[in-house]
């Protein structure tokens, strides 16, 4: 069947329409103002010992993360736009392209996952010098593991049908939008029950009190989950955390067990009001909503860059390249949607509990806890704070409280 010529300014209208859905649901799904903050400053809440702390592993540890990150940018980047990536391709000498792609995706992927081995060994023994991370390293290392095969099997998949559909059609971008739009649904609908469990092992929490407290807080809330599951995180780390993931029937609520350890239970109620916010705004299906729209946006401008020379196998490391240039700009949009949505959980778990004492309490203790940056530069911020910093959250509890006619003093008076 010959190959239909699709007019050029079709693709280019549908960009453009695509690229105003994305910023209208962007727009619209995230909440730019919720309450005037006053400054942040951590000198209010965190000692001077505790600040020494958080400086000093940030010192140690941001010189190799950075490196890493660095590292995973520029190889694939030049391998792609080099003709390193056809040598690639061709080494490989493998006779069907549709097996040739992958290999080559998860090669790229492998090449770059042992270059940073050193700087992220280096970053690890911070992190275990420090406490944070607790993980043998045969964990450490099966852990990278099954990050690089789920990475390449993925990238590999969407390399495999954007080329195939681009060898049948001149105009792939229509059918490779869709797929792709598609793989994204799949993909945030089956996260939960298919890559979580790589990682961590769940279980349901045991009947008692505090599931009991969680089910009512959710009930309370309008919000409907499945269930309540803790995740072995201690073998790992000893960070505390929580988070919904899924929505619909794949919906649920998982809490570290480091959490329920050690954490106050008041505490611990704030956290999972925190991530019932999440839930009750349906965060994970605006995030969805917006990963599918800007996913076929993407698909459509790599189709007015590359158009139909990307039905040629061996530009497949062309692509592997564009997606780490495309995903690594969106980065600070992705980032600041994250912080604002961040921002409206810590909110809704206010208003939930009515409790900003024990808030700012709690806030300032995971902080501790997880050794977590109180005030980064305004770079470091921009690419990779997904939510607000403790100060900053810290002042949201303070805001919140003296609008509904309550007082929060600083943890630690000078």
């Amino acid at each position: 069947m010959p190959k239909k010529a699709a007019s050029p300014w079709v693709p280019r209208a549908a960009g453009g329409l695509l690229a105003l859905a994305l910023v209208f649901t962007i727009a619209v799904t995230t909440p730019w103002h919720l309450i005037d903050l006053p400054k942040p400053d951590a000198a209010l809440d965190f000692t001077a010992a505790e600040i020494a702390r958080q400086n000093a592993f940030r010192h140690e540890i941001l010189r190799w993360s950075t490196a890493s990150w660095i590292i995973s940018i520029v190889v694939p980047v030049v391998i792609g736009f080099s003709p390193l990536g056809r040598r690639l391709y061709d080494g490989l000498r493998i006779r069907w392209w549709f097996l040739a792609v992958p290999v080559t995706v998860a090669g790229i992927a492998l090449i770059t996952n042992l270059l940073t081995v050193p700087t992220d060994v280096l970053a690890q023994r911070v992190s275990l010098k420090y406490g944070l991370a607790v993980e043998n390293w045969r964990l450490w290392v099966w852990d990278r593991g099954v990050n690089w095969a789920i990475t390449s099997l993925g990238v590999g998949v969407l390399a495999v049908v954007l080329i195939g559909f681009a060898k049948r059609w001149k105009g792939w971008w229509l059918p490779g939008a869709i797929a792709s739009a598609l793989l994204v649904l799949g993909a945030s609908f089956a996260y939960p029950v298919l890559i979580e469990p790589r990682f961590n092992n769940f279980t349901s929490m045991p009947a008692g009190a505090l599931r009991n407290d969680f089910l009512r807080l959710a009930a309370d809330d309008g919000v409907p989950v499945k269930d309540v599951l803790v995740a072995d995180a201690s073998k790992r780390t000893t960070a505390l955390n929580a988070y919904v993931s899924g929505f619909g029937s794949t919906r649920r609520l998982v809490v570290y067990d480091t959490l329920l350890k050690d954490t106050p239970p008041a505490q611990v109620r704030l956290v999972v009001a925190h991530e019932l916010g999440h839930a009750a705004e349906d965060d994970v299906l605006h995030g969805t909503l917006i990963g599918v729209l800007g996913t076929a946006f993407g698909i459509t401008l790599l189709y007015l860059l590359l158009g139909a020379r990307i039905a040629d196998p061996r530009r497949a490391a062309v692509l592997v390249a564009m997606i780490v240039a495309g995903t690594t700009l969106a980065s600070p949009i992705q980032n600041l949607v994250s912080r604002k949505i961040e921002a409206r959980a810590d909110y809704h778990s206010l208003r939930l509990t009515n409790d900003p004492r024990n808030f700012v309490a709690m806030q300032h203790d995971l902080a501790v806890r997880n050794i977590s940056g109180l005030d980064p530069s305004a770079w470091r911020y921009w690419m990779f704070a997904s939510h607000p910093t403790a100060p900053e959250r810290i002042a949201m509890g303070r805001a919140w409280a003296a609008e509904n006619g309550g007082t929060v003093p600083p943890l630690v008076r000078r």
